[in-house]
């Protein structure tokens, strides 16, 4: 008897061991999203819905860096925790390693070009005695010894490669950085990077590179050469004269079959494609490629032809599904349009119905829209999917005057193309889903933040400047800056993007040409602009020399742009789409049935005044764990929230010191299970902080 009670426990240990190692998890956050499956789930259940209430702040760590000029520094880290170190970045993009027990610092590096940077974290590489920290800043990926946070000399040029090589175009800008951790199997570690999003972007290529040396072992080129798989569906040497399709937001492994999950963005120019007739594979896509050789294995395209940017905007998740009583090993990929595509793991085949559905709308002269569009019928769509007038919130201000506006604009379904009249995106560009991804638990339930805000914008002619052989500083600032900082200079509604008619009393005139030539945060480098443009941008802000002409360095640039990213909010700050602005959802992608959604947020006056919580925009991914709980932050009230996972009831909530557009990490240290959040707000008019701050029972 006793043997078999012995033989009972060692079996079911081996069933658990082959569990975590079938799911990469662990106790300690060793990779970006809890694991290589992205799945935001850790079995940790020492904190559980019983005790939550006795929950406090264990340490915060200052990692210095925040802004208080331009109150525009964030912190999109969700760090990783390994035999307890905790390794982050910091608000100026400097990478730091601390006592994940006290938050005491071991090391924080010093790195000087961090330009048009905001991280998301880094990776982690060990093998025998030897542990090595990735992270991105600026155009390089830096190895640092994470013991002593002393730069690899032996990985590419003293602990850093540049990432613009291999990746270069004629015309192109200068812009590259590798914001998300990069996914790491073997000896390799395999980086997509953000580009910019303009006609003058890089390659958005994915590469693979040896840890040790940093010398490049693959490539995998998402615009094909001429003769490789997908080139029909661009113009002739369309890797000359387009850039983009880039795997900026983070990719999955499933470590076990040797399989890496890329999803891809936009071609570039986001919102005008024209140039490049045809459905531009391998951008909008999830990939799935031999993670050994960069061999495509096959592929979804989830927008055809993107004029939306609706690029991919999460890493895709891991999960076991269970459909006719068969366990399927699925990947499952949210959409800023809020669907949910869910695929084999293996053969890429979808486990729900897709309809290529027509899409028959106008487009400006000279673009080419696709036909079709794929529209998945199940998953149970996690976020709305047209605003009217019909959907006005109940208490916006100049109600009228909306009504008038949104009865002229091109609204009411997906992919209707940008015209030159107000176009209205709902979900916005941002989403839907956005970068913070969903989380993944065991029973194959995803859970999903989302936002509901209408955003707005139109194409502008301007074939009087495509080949014009000189320009102005307000020609200029209209073809690079106004898409972000508006046409008036006021900057966007939501903050993100600063007003600039009061620069000349924050910065000096060198102080703005050095940050357009290296950009900052959010902000590209325009460093592809000649010094005498970028003079002429300058003397425009500085409101000197306004009709000065210069000698135009961009040649055949596109006959439109955009005007800009437009989140509508009403005079008194709050979205016009009726509430929920922000949610949380809970979709069973067994069945695909939605569980429940409830807001995820709220604005404190008007829960005062009576209105149930709206919800708000939000930035930030989930985390759930073992003893049932789903804890977040996200929000622009700069709370952190825990949630019954199976109810969407909250179950506790504290104020951060500054808005946590992260995602949080648990992991247990000496017995003791903590739970952490960079708070480095920053986006929605909310202000920027510096501080990471855990929480653990006393």
């Amino acid at each position: 008897m006793k043997h078999r009670i012995l033989l009972s426990i060692a079996g079911g240990l081996m069933a658990l061991v082959a569990f975590r190692e079938a799911n990469d998890l662990s106790l300690d956050w060793p990779e970006y999203n809890g694991n290589a499956t992205r799945s935001h789930y850790s079995e940790a259940s020492q904190i559980s819905a019983e005790n939550i209430g006795q929950l406090k702040v264990a340490w915060t760590y200052a990692s210095g860096g925040a802004d208080t000029v331009f109150h525009r520094t964030q912190m999109q880290c969700n760090p990783i925790v390994i035999d307890g170190v905790l390794y982050g970045v910091s608000a100026n993009t400097q990478a730091f390693a601390l006592d994940a027990t006290t938050g005491r610092e071991l090391w924080k590096t010093n790195v000087t070009e961090t330009e048009g940077t905001t991280s998301r974290g880094v990776s982690y590489w060990a093998e025998g005695g030897e542990k090595t920290i990735f992270f991105g800043a600026g155009k390089w990926l830096y190895a640092v010894d994470a013991v002593t946070g002393k730069f690899r000399s032996s990985f590419g040029e003293n602990g850093r490669i540049n990432l613009k090589t291999g990746i270069e175009r004629p015309t192109a800008d200068d812009y590259v950085v590798s914001n998300t951790p990069n996914a790491i199997f073997e000896d390799k570690i395999i980086v997509g990077t953000r580009v910019s999003e303009s006609e003058s972007a890089l390659l958005g290529d994915i590469r693979a590179y040896d840890v040790r040396t940093g010398k490049r072992i693959w490539t995998f080129r998402t615009i094909p050469e001429a003769g490789e798989m997908g080139a029909t569906s661009w113009p002739a040497k369309a890797r000359q004269h387009i850039g983009g399709a880039n795997a900026w937001a983070g990719m999955a492994l499933d470590r076990q079959r040797g399989i890496l999950y890329a999803p891809t963005g936009s071609a570039a120019f986001d919102f005008y494609g024209g140039n490049r007739k045809g459905d531009n594979l391998f951008a909008n896509c999830l990939l799935a490629l031999d993670v050994r050789t960069g061999k495509r294995l096959w592929h979804y395209q989830l927008v055809r032809h993107d004029i939306w940017d609706r690029d991919v905007p999460a890493p895709p998740n891991l999960v076991t599904v269970v459909q006719n009583g068969k366990k399927i090993d699925a990947v499952a990929q949210i959409t800023k349009q809020g669907y949910i595509f869910v695929f084999d793991r293996v053969s890429g085949k979808p486990l729900f119905p897709i309809e290529n559905r027509t899409f028959a709308f106008d487009a400006v002269a000279g673009e080419f829209p696709s036909k079709t569009q794929p529209i998945p019928l199940k998953p149970t769509y996690f976020a709305r999917q047209s605003f009217t007038e019909k959907d006005l919130n109940s208490f916006v201000a100049d109600r009228d005057s909306l009504v008038a506006l949104i009865r002229k604009a091109r609204t009411g379904s997906a992919y209707i193309p940008i015209g030159k009249d107000m176009t209205i995106f709902f979900p916005g560009t941002d989403g839907g889903g956005q970068w913070g991804g969903a989380a993944t638990d065991p029973q194959g339930v995803m859970y999903i933040p989302s936002k509901e805000i209408p955003v707005y914008t139109s194409l502008l002619s301007r074939k009087q400047e495509s080949n014009a052989k000189t320009t102005t500083g307000k020609q200029l600032y209209r073809q690079y800056c106004s898409a972000c900082h508006g046409e008036d200079r006021r900057g966007n509604h939501d903050g993100s993007y600063p007003s600039l008619l009061t620069v000349s009393k924050r910065l000096s005139e060198d102080a703005v040409k050095n940050l357009i030539t290296k950009g900052r945060a959010m902000m590209p480098s325009f460093v592809h602009l000649s010094a005498a443009e970028n003079k002429a941008i300058v003397d425009f802000l500085f409101q000197k020399q306004q009709d000065i002409q210069v000698a135009s360095s961009q040649k055949g640039v596109i006959p439109y742009q955009h005007t800009g990213y437009n989140r509508w909010y009403d005079r008194n700050g709050y979205p016009i789409s009726a509430p929920p602005w922000g949610t949380l959802t809970a979709t069973d992608l067994n069945t695909g049935d939605r569980l429940w959604q409830v807001p995820l947020g709220e604005y404190p006056e008007l829960t005062a005044k009576g209105i149930a919580p709206t919800g708000t925009d939000n930035y930030g991914g989930p985390l759930v764990t073992g003893s049932g709980l789903l804890f977040i932050a996200a929000t622009r009230d700069e709370r952190l929230r825990a949630f019954d996972k199976k109810t969407g009831k909250i179950l506790w909530q504290t104020q951060l010191p500054a808005a946590g557009y992260a995602s949080p990490s648990t992991y247990v240290a000496n017995g003791k299970q903590y739970v952490v959040i960079a708070c480095g707000g920053g986006k929605l008019k909310t202000k920027s902080g510096d501080k990471y701050v855990a929480f653990a029972l006393p």
